[in-house]
């Protein structure tokens, strides 16, 4: 069980990379809860593949600076019509 885990840290960082997507959309993606892909991503991945790690955090943290954008446009477009 512990080798699928690992196998999901690594397919989870892939793929925020390749999409640059958010833990959210991820967790939609993977059909797991954002909890678990922050697990994944901070304790699982970072033992396992500190390179890989380090991209996925660039980009997280990336999302984390502008999320407070994503999150004023869509009040705006919720009550814009």
């Amino acid at each position: 069980m512990k080798n699928s885990i690992e196998e999901r840290a690594i397919e989870l960082a892939e793929y925020i990379i390749e999409s640059r997507a958010t833990v959210r959309a991820a967790a939609k993606k993977f059909g797991i809860s954002k909890s678990t892909v922050h697990k994944d991503i901070s304790e699982r991945l970072k033992a396992s593949d500190r390179n890989l790690y380090l991209k996925v955090k660039e980009i997280l943290e990336f999302n984390k600076s502008e999320r407070h954008i994503r999150g004023g446009e869509a009040t705006r477009r919720k009550y814009k019509g």
